[in-house]
């Protein structure tokens, strides 16, 4: 897997993050909103990494991803990986 287009240092643009601030739920809520508009976006990401469509993806596929995605960050660094942490 080669990284694709780099995500900002967030996974939620500052518009985003606005939004579900101005959203009418609880603390809780919030998190979970930002947590799935991320996940989202990571879905995508995998789904164009692996060549499958995002509703196709299986547990296996994303482990697997998240498994390469580490390697790459252990091999070449945080920066050569798509997750920056």
């Amino acid at each position: 897997m080669e990284a694709g287009p780099q995500p900002s240092a967030q996974f939620l643009t500052p518009e985003e993050s606005a939004d579900v601030d101005k959203a009418l739920l609880s603390s809780s809520e919030k998190f979970l909103t930002r947590l799935t508009i991320s996940s989202l976006r990571l879905l995508k990401q995998i789904a164009a990494d692996t060549e499958v469509p995002m509703e196709e993806l299986t547990h296996q596929q994303v482990i697997d991803w998240f498994e390469k995605d580490g390697k790459i960050r252990r091999d070449r660094g945080v920066e050569a990986a798509f997750l920056k942490w």
